[in-house]
């Protein structure tokens, strides 16, 4: 049979059709390729740049020992004024927190109960007085009859002995009037020193006495006082270097103390040593000494809190670092070390004494050597650090109250 006949457009349909498959397989073939080197492939790895930290190079230096304690102010004298004598108070004459001088009127105690005692005592005295007369007269008699051999041995003797009583008598008298006169002054409750006088604690109309407590109190305020207290081991130290009493009288009457108040700034005037205490006290272990400023003006006050500051002595060519550079591991000290090839090298170190924030390398370091104090962390045994100087603070040589004990 002849063959039907085709078209010859429909002779490689099915041929198309895988040609196009294999185009397309291909292709996602070269593009998941393409992409699987470009994600495998990564950006080149650069060092990162050595750390840094601060240093501080090692030198021998005068060191000044800086001292820093907390002080209370006090009136350099605190009068409390007390009644001498019971009575009730009448007025009080002085401004309450205002300047009053040496004499002044304070309070007024009511005075008529001590004058009529005063008049009464003026009056026993006047009558003893005459009878005091008519006694030595009496005795002057006697004796001139006794020398004549007209009255008895008896007779003498009493009139003696009358004439003897009269006179006590007299002088007994003239104390009850002194002391009379004395409790009549006393109702006048005036100022023993210059000074501020406190708020009045008795009012008038109350009554008053010697156990009724302080009427007010008068403080002399210029110079005022700081109250220092030093610990058992600063004095102790203090003594070892100033064994002779008369040189360390000499020493301390050189020293100058700054005053820093409550609120941080520096009283602009320059205090002076005055006295050190007897003894210890033994529930805090410290020994109090006090110190005396300039007030004109009465700027500073009684109960006021500060710090006073001053130079001890110095340490000459002494090699300091600071506290924060010193590493300690069970009683053994370590520092870090920057050589001039930027590696780093953990030295064993002997310290000293402690000065303010510094401390003392007695041992371990010499002069030139750079020391890390801030960034430890990053100063490993033989890794490489980019060195910068550290800046010390304002304060770095001042001893703060509980770094005066040697390590």
């Amino acid at each position: 049979m002849a063959q039907p006949h085709v078209p010859a457009r429909h002779l490689n349909v099915s041929g198309d059709k895988k040609s196009m498959r294999r185009i397309f397989l291909v292709s996602a073939v070269l593009i998941c390729s393409t992409l699987f080197v470009a994600c495998s492939r990564k950006p080149a790895q650069t060092a990162p740049p050595p750390p840094e930290v601060l240093v501080t190079t090692v030198k021998p230096e005068d060191v000044p020992r800086v001292l820093e304690r907390v002080a209370t102010l006090d009136g350099f004298i605190n009068a409390n004024i007390n009644a001498q004598v019971q009575g009730y108070i009448v007025s009080r004459d002085y401004q309450e927190g205002g300047v009053v001088k040496k004499g002044d009127l304070l309070f007024q105690i009511d005075p008529r109960p001590f004058e009529a005692a005063l008049a009464q005592a003026k009056g026993t005295l006047a009558k003893d007085k005459a009878n005091q007369v008519k006694a030595d007269a009496d005795e002057k008699r006697a004796l001139d009859l006794f020398n004549k051999k007209v009255i008895s041995d008896q007779e003498r003797d009493t009139a003696i002995a009358a004439a003897g009583s009269s006179r006590a008598n007299v002088e007994a008298d003239e104390a009850a009037v002194e002391q009379a006169e004395l409790n009549l002054g006393y109702t006048k409750v005036t100022a023993p020193i210059d000074g501020l006088a406190g708020f009045a604690n008795s009012q008038v109309g109350d009554l008053v006495g010697p156990t009724t407590g302080p009427l007010t109190t008068v403080s002399q305020l210029d110079p005022i006082k700081a109250v220092v207290a030093a610990g058992e081991g600063p004095f102790t130290d203090f003594v070892s270097r100033h064994p002779d009493p008369k040189e360390r009288n000499e020493y301390v009457k050189t020293l100058d103390f700054d005053l820093f108040l409550g609120n941080g700034e520096l009283y602009p005037k320059k205090g002076k040593f005055y006295a050190l205490d007897r003894s210890l006290d033994p529930k805090t272990g410290s020994i109090r000494y006090y110190v005396t400023f300039p007030n004109p003006g009465n700027i500073l006050r009684p109960g006021q809190f500060g710090k006073v500051r001053f130079v001890a002595d110095m340490k000459k060519g002494a090699m300091v670092i600071p506290q924060e550079a010193v590493n300690e591991l069970q009683g053994s000290y370590q520092v870090a070390v920057v050589g001039n090839d930027n590696k780093v090298s953990i030295r064993p170190v002997k310290m000293g004494e402690r000065i303010g924030a510094m401390w003392e390398v007695t041992e371990g370091l010499k002069p030139g050597d750079k020391v890390v104090v801030q960034g430890l962390q990053k100063a490993r045994e033989g890794s490489t650090v980019t060195a910068k100087d550290w800046t010390p603070p304002a304060d770095a040589l001042v001893s703060k109250a509980d770094q005066q004990n040697k390590p």
